[in-house]
């Protein structure tokens, strides 16, 4: 009922904004997921080793920081809408092209330049939307802004469960369109751009800044870049802070999400079908997790959020690594994820809060994305590892039991912001 509350709250144009943010997240995580699942039977076409297709999420992780600059700071000058709009385009665009690609060497380079456009979308349009939401409620729109990235991998892993091998449906069937054309389905994204253009406003804030720069003479205006310069200069610590916080956060996520899919297809043995169905059913988890977890987060304050989530992932490695049964995994794993993405439910609101307004749409998205930049090896390091001593549960346990205590050592050095006004100035 609180929830439905705050969004009873809204305007229609804050809703608006609200869903093309969210939206935006959920269609560029459905195509980076998309090639998670697909790891296996790209490596079957190319002839390699799963290790060496996971060097396409190695790929797209390190561009991600790229992404996050170049779009940023066309955000910060240009405005919040139309760049996501470029963003949104960008990223569909490329995924569409990586359905046509003729080997793996090009694959991998289409995947570096689908890095540039996701490392973009997530700092664009968290300002966007937390600039033009209310402060009340924003943990809990931080929690489901969020988990669009679970809900892109949900769609990923049906449409995977679903189209890969094709299904039955009233007698009818409907052959499989393999990886190729899930990649080519999955370009549908870019009719997003539309619902942009036509529902959605340029950030308040940003107008606000835009107008104050205008009404500046000349004095001012040096006067004032000195000051904006001084304030940026006291956020660097905060920013390096940041930058630790998500190089954690992300091995979190991706080193309990980017080779699972693969390790229930190779170790566990498990058919497409079930492979796919788990994967909306962690991913159900996640969307709860952040949810839940977002809500908390107005009360409890976001540090401390942070941390009860990533300490309870541990207690859940037996049912999620070492599970004997695809329900027992699939249990595991949808706990799993709830407390992971009970974590990064926070994450939205906790670094546009610490941010200033000069950088807002450039600094998180960076921080973020650096953080992706430094943990862009995992899901590699985790297949080599795992295929040279053929023992994925002791790797996933491993890197649950470290990730989580360091995330969580990281967010209680952190300082608590909940609430921090959003301005233009």
């Amino acid at each position: 009922m609180p929830i439905l509350n705050d969004f009873r709250r809204l305007t229609r144009s804050q809703r608006h904004t609200f869903l093309a943010a969210f939206l935006g997240w959920t269609m560029d995580s459905l195509d980076f997921f998309l090639l998670v699942f697909c790891v296996k039977a790209i490596a079957t076409e190319f002839h390699t080793q799963n290790s060496e297709v996971m060097g396409a999420v190695f790929l797209t992780q390190a561009f991600r920081p790229v992404g996050a600059v170049l779009f940023g700071v066309l955000a910060d000058r240009y405005g919040r809408r139309p760049v996501l709009m470029v963003n949104i385009l960008s990223f569909s665009v490329i995924e569409l092209a990586c359905g046509f690609a003729p080997s793996l060497f090009v694959l991998l380079c289409l995947r570096a330049l689908f890095g540039l456009a996701m490392g973009g979308e997530w700092g664009v349009g968290a300002a966007l939307a937390f600039e033009t939401l209310p402060t009340e409620g924003r943990g809990v729109f931080s929690g489901i802004l969020q988990e669009g990235y679970a809900l892109g991998s949900i769609l990923a892993a049906g449409a995977f469960a679903l189209f890969f091998n094709g299904f039955t449906l009233l007698g009818l069937h409907v052959p499989g369109i393999g990886w190729r054309g899930l990649f080519i389905l999955s370009a549908l994204p870019a009719l997003l751009v539309f619902y942009v253009q036509a529902r959605v406003k340029e950030s308040p804030v940003w107008l606000e800044g835009k107008k104050q720069r205008l009404l500046r003479s000349a004095g001012d205006a040096r006067i004032l870049k000195a000051g904006e310069l001084t304030r940026l200069l006291a956020f660097l610590p905060t920013f390096l802070f940041l930058v630790l916080l998500m190089t954690a956060f992300m091995s979190f996520s991706h080193g309990t999400q980017d080779v699972y899919p693969t390790f229930l297809a190779t170790y566990a043995k498990l058919t497409p079908k079930i492979v796919g169905l788990i994967g909306v059913l962690y991913g159900i988890g996640s969307i709860a997790g952040g949810i839940a977890f977002g809500a908390l987060s107005e009360k409890w304050g976001r540090k401390r959020a942070i941390v009860v989530a990533a300490l309870l992932s541990i207690p859940v490695i037996p049912l999620y690594a070492y599970g004997h049964s695809a329900v027992t995994l699939g249990i595991g794993a949808v706990l799993m994820q709830f407390m992971v993405q009970g974590a990064w439910g926070v994450v939205p609101a906790y670094l546009t809060e610490l941010s200033p307004a000069p950088v807002r749409a450039t600094a998180p998205g960076l921080a973020y994305q650096l953080g992706g930049l430094i943990t862009s090896w995992n899901g590699k390091a985790q297949a080599l590892i795992a295929e040279r001593t053929g023992n994925y549960p002791l790797v996933l346990a491993m890197t649950v039991i470290i990730v989580a205590l360091t995330l969580a050592g990281l967010a209680l050095m952190g300082r608590e912001a909940k609430g921090q006004a959003m301005t233009a100035a």
